[in-house]
């Protein structure tokens, strides 16, 4: 992939999306080459890969009971961006619906900077005016930090929206499909 490429991945539930993008962070075994600036994944640390290579699952994990103690420091404006303000730094996580969630561990990957974007159906559990927002959040990193983006979807408009290439996975092959 380029540097800012999105490329969008489909296929049945169960073909092995998943299996791939957790390949691809180094959470799985797998068999070939994954690169990262043309550096194979295995001549970094595990954890400096993980750190560069940003996964968000298709349900993310919260180990703490408030919003905030999983940030760091986050500028006002990318609350904002995905429809919060900084009051939910303060929210218990038991209380968020699942598509604050979703928005909220977007923003929480986002936050840790990583060089690459691996994302598992990241606008899933959102309406549409929040599946924009968050579309717009995602092509805005994309563009700014020259990140390319391995984005899984089964939705055939967003893929037409976000991606500039199109593969589907289905018994156990990868296909391209034109846009």
């Amino acid at each position: 992939m380029a540097p800012g490429e999105c490329v969008c991945l489909s296929g049945p539930s169960g073909a092995g999306k998943t299996v791939l993008l957790r390949a691809v962070a180094d959470l799985d075994p797998y068999q070939g080459k994954v690169l990262l600036d043309g550096r194979p994944a295995d001549a970094f640390a595990p954890s400096e890969w993980r750190a560069q290579v940003g996964l968000l699952p298709a349900e993310s994990q919260w180990w703490h009971d408030r919003v905030g103690d999983h940030f760091c420091r986050i500028e006002p404006e990318h609350w904002q961006r995905l429809g919060f303000d900084t009051q939910a730094a303060g929210w218990a996580v038991e209380r968020l619906s699942t598509g604050e969630r979703q928005r909220l561990a977007l923003l929480r990957l986002l936050a840790n900077g990583p060089v690459a974007l691996l994302l598992d159906e990241p606008t899933a559990a959102l309406d549409p005016e929040n599946v924009a927002r968050a579309e717009t959040v995602i092509a805005a990193y994309r563009r700014e930090q020259h990140a390319p983006v391995l984005w899984v979807s089964h939705d055939p408009e967003q893929i037409r929206r976000v991606a500039d290439r199109h593969f589907r996975i289905e018994g156990g092959r990868l296909s391209e499909v034109p846009l």
